[in-house]
């Protein structure tokens, strides 16, 4: 009997009407103060430059989506704004939490890490607007993996061939397939994990989400 699938909605996703609501009138009362008098100029820019940042605060978790993971029989899917990925049980090595090492110091990084036994599935799957949105928002991590050691050599070498045609287990890959196909062999290279989910898409701890993981993964692999 297949397990039933476990359903993640991101904490970040919680509020959004409260941020929303408190933006629109903040936004309202400081129209009302420029309307009224000159002299409450000062107080309705502090209300529109509030206003301002909980509305865009409020409409970003708006677009967020409801389900952010979902543990299934088959596999772990991961559902963005911008599309999904879905990786096999059988295709992810290990999942765990990165950590960042600068000379003695080492602390965890704010993703969940996932190792898979081939990238080809998830090249040939993920969608490209997708891998557009997530080359950029992973760009920090990517640079802070490069200068780790304090060497250059790496990021410059990476950089310039960042736009160039990338093989993958034989078969050649160009545009955004490339780059993000050198972008997870990259993060491999440097931090263990091809793909990173982050931890602000999460219910609970980091910690916890990987026990569940791990056990839902034993059950449904056995």
């Amino acid at each position: 009997m297949e397990q039933e699938a476990v359903v993640i909605r991101a904490m970040t996703k919680r509020n959004a009407r409260t941020f929303t609501l408190v933006g629109i009138i903040a936004l309202a009362c400081a129209l009302v103060m420029f309307i009224v008098s000159k002299a409450l100029m000062g107080p309705g820019m502090v209300c529109f430059i509030f206003g301002m940042i909980f509305t865009v605060l409020g409409a970003a978790k708006w677009l967020q989506p409801d389900v952010s993971i979902e543990l299934r029989p088959r596999g772990l899917v991961y559902h963005h704004h911008r599309g999904t990925i879905y990786m096999e049980w059988q295709n992810i090595q290990r999942v765990d939490i990165p950590r960042s090492i600068q000379s003695f110091d080492s602390h965890d990084l704010p993703y969940i890490g996932v190792r898979l036994k081939s990238l080809w599935p998830l090249i040939d799957d993920i969608p490209p607007r997708l891998a557009t949105g997530l080359l950029s928002e992973q760009r920090p991590l990517l640079m802070s993996s490069l200068t780790l050691d304090g060497e250059l050599a790496d990021l410059e070498r990476y950089l310039n061939s960042e736009f160039t045609p990338f093989t993958l287990e034989g078969e050649q890959l160009k545009g955004v397939q490339a780059m993000f196909a050198r972008r997870c062999e990259q993060l491999n290279t440097q931090l263990g994990y091809h793909v990173y989910l982050p931890v602000d898409c999460l219910d609970r701890e980091p910690r916890e989400f990987i026990a569940l993981v791990r056990e839902y993964k034993n059950k449904a692999t056995q």
